[in-house]
């Protein structure tokens, strides 16, 4: 039986340990809130990040992460994108030889523009055919609920992505395996951008129009910034581009999306970022994509504009207009 240590007993973690579980994985949650690691191991309860749910018997939770990194075959990581870093690099030596490290994060590092993959590769001094992502459309209280869903399993090495999707796969859940590691992880860390994006023209009472629009253009944008940095073209047409993107943009389930209603109701940043709960990382990833596009040469503009209202450097309803009367173009570059 393969086995599986997953680092993060947030929301998306704990959600992911309970896929694994529903598929015969044996699964170890590896968490820093005592109370939280007693009530999943003892109750199979998480009611402050995915409330009503009974999670699996399979699921071994623990504060100990040695017993939970132990013979583990696949260690999969989900903790706060930008804190990663700081929180996983102790870890380096339990890691066992071998084991597939998955980034379940959607985010870019500020600072060095690194994918979460690459971050952890880095920490861990692990080859590219030792890592792997997961994303696609991942509201995790709808999976939690065991709501049929498909998601992507992307990695370079197509044993470490076989063994990562059929320790997830199940009646509910329908992974599909991809070798563009680039192209998956970018969408799913700019779609946060975009969501947020699209959360303000909903607090703003703007409909249906506008919510297409800036999902199609946001679209565009990743499309040509992973295009610039080596991704492959039909990723973004599928399950981790599209399909995350319209989750993440139309779900009240997405903190992004949230975070940035309370934005465009006239909220500060920090009253929004106290009403939503969960990290929105969308927030610090608009400024890490805006510096990548930097670097790539790349035009973003509704990046540039969300990272603009999150400042507050301007009222939302100036910086929506800006980007509406922008230079017309043709639709495809």
């Amino acid at each position: 039986m393969t086995r599986a240590a997953v680092l993060g007993a947030g929301a998306w973690g704990t959600t992911f340990a309970a896929v694994m579980a529903d598929a015969g994985t044996d699964v170890r949650l590896w968490g820093r809130d005592a109370e939280v690691v007693r009530s999943i191991r003892d109750d199979r309860l998480h009611d402050r990040a995915i409330p009503g749910v009974e999670l699996p018997e399979g699921i071994l939770a623990t504060t100990d992460i040695e017993e939970a990194l132990t013979d583990a075959d696949i260690v999969a990581v989900a903790v706060p994108a930008q804190h990663m870093r700081d929180i996983v690099t102790p870890f380096r030596d339990l890691v066992p030889d071998g084991a597939v490290a998955v980034s379940l994060m959607k985010g870019i590092e500020l600072g060095t523009h690194a994918r979460m993959s690459e971050v952890l590769g880095d920490v861990w001094g692990l080859g590219p055919e030792r890592l792997a992502v997961v994303s696609g459309p991942n509201l995790a209280r709808e999976i939690a609920q065991r709501q049929p869903t498909a998601t992507v399993i992307a990695s370079p090495d197509a044993e470490a992505a076989e063994l990562v999707a059929a320790s997830t796969a199940s009646s509910y859940f329908r992974p599909y395996t991809n070798d563009d590691l680039v192209g998956v992880e970018l969408c799913g860390a700019y779609k946060n951008v975009i969501a947020v994006g699209v959360g303000i023209t909903d607090g703003l009472g703007f409909g249906h129009n506008t919510t297409a629009t800036v999902i199609t253009r946001g679209l565009a944008e990743i499309t040509r910034l992973g295009l610039a940095i080596g991704a492959r073209p039909e990723t973004f047409s599928g399950l981790a581009g599209m399909g995350d993107l319209i989750a993440t943009c139309a779900s009240p389930l997405s903190r992004n999306h949230t975070l940035g209603a309370h934005l465009g109701r006239g909220r500060t940043l920090d009253e929004a970022l106290a009403l939503t709960t969960g990290t929105a990382e969308g927030v610090k990833t608009a400024a890490a994509v805006q510096q990548l596009a930097g670097d790539a040469e790349v035009d973003v503009p509704i990046c540039d504009g969300v990272v603009t209202m999150l400042a507050g450097e301007a009222p939302v309803e100036a910086v929506i207009e800006s980007l509406i009367t922008r230079p017309r173009k043709a639709e495809v570059d």
